[in-house]
């Protein structure tokens, strides 16, 4: 990743006009490629496909310039900070038109919303059927008590990112049967019955 000069970032946050600052281009599905900080100013580039003639899908790189205006969420809409996000998350991101000349282009990140903590990863919802935080890994089962077919079993890790309804971090034992979760999760699951995958995140959404 080329990262640009002082000058060129410090360009992005002169004085502009109403209009340019209303000109803001959306990238949905974007992966981030590079996060880097410096001078206290953070620097995430990612990139994302444009569809163009011919139905031609191309690719385009964009330095995003994050600052105390950016508004950065995680996949369930909470408040994150910079340093949460990582290289490989799928994200949506709204940023300025007007871009500097490097190579990658920068340009001001008004949002950044995470999708998916990796491109490689799925989000589910279900009914919590039992928690169980006894061994090394813990485990969250989900679905139609009494009905293996109809249940998926989740493993959950030290990484597995853990939240309340409001966003708070929990630990496993917060989550109760009864209780609706968001999950994020690996792509591949076992043959097994129920089938088993790991939980890179997981939200209460109600009970």
């Amino acid at each position: 990743m080329d990262i640009s000069n002082d000058n060129d970032a410090s360009k992005l946050s002169g004085n502009k006009s109403v209009e340019a600052l209303r000109r803001e281009i959306t990238a949905e599905n974007a992966l981030i490629e590079k996060i880097l900080t410096r001078n206290q100013t953070g620097f995430v580039t990612i990139s994302y496909g444009v569809m163009g003639r011919n139905k031609m899908v191309q690719m385009q790189v964009v330095t995003l310039v994050v600052g105390g205006n950016t508004r950065i969420q995680d996949q369930f809409g909470n408040r994150i900070g910079f340093r949460d996000l990582r290289e490989g998350m799928v994200v949506n991101a709204r940023f300025s038109a007007d871009m500097t000349r490097s190579k990658p282009p920068q340009a001001r990140a008004s949002r950044i919303v995470i999708v998916k903590e990796n491109k490689s990863s799925l989000i589910e919802e279900g009914r919590v059927i039992r928690v169980d935080d006894s061994g090394t890994f813990g485990y969250i089962l989900t679905g139609v008590r009494n009905n293996p077919n109809r249940q998926m079993r989740y493993v959950v890790s030290n990484a597995t990112k853990l939240r309340d309804r409001r966003g708070n971090r929990i630990n496993l034992r917060a989550i109760r049967p009864g209780q609706i979760v968001r999950i994020e999760r690996e792509l591949f699951q076992t043959m097994s019955i129920p089938p088993q995958t790991s939980a890179l995140s997981v939200q209460i959404i109600s009970g």
